[in-house]
């Protein structure tokens, strides 16, 4: 019996699999980057991280969040 090692994308550094999800709670962002709720809806009012609207929820695109941390890596060796 053959198996197939699940759907996968590489981007960067970063792994993902089908089952990764595209759009994050304020809460799961804030998680990812390791930093406060507060910090986090600052960084979006700021428009230094986007965020989208589902109906009335507000979701940040994982690839924001990949945006704005290669941002801080490239202005860090400016």
């Amino acid at each position: 019996m053959t198996t197939t090692a699940p759907d996968r994308v590489r981007l960067d550094s970063h792994e993902e699999t089908a089952d990764t999800p595209l759009l994050l709670t304020v809460e799961e962002a804030a998680r990812r980057l390791r930093i406060g709720c507060t910090r986090m809806y600052d960084l979006m009012r700021s428009g230094t991280v986007r965020a989208v609207y589902v109906g009335r929820l507000r979701r940040v695109p994982t690839e924001c969040l990949q945006e704005y941390v290669t941002r801080l890596i490239t202005e860090g060796e400016g």
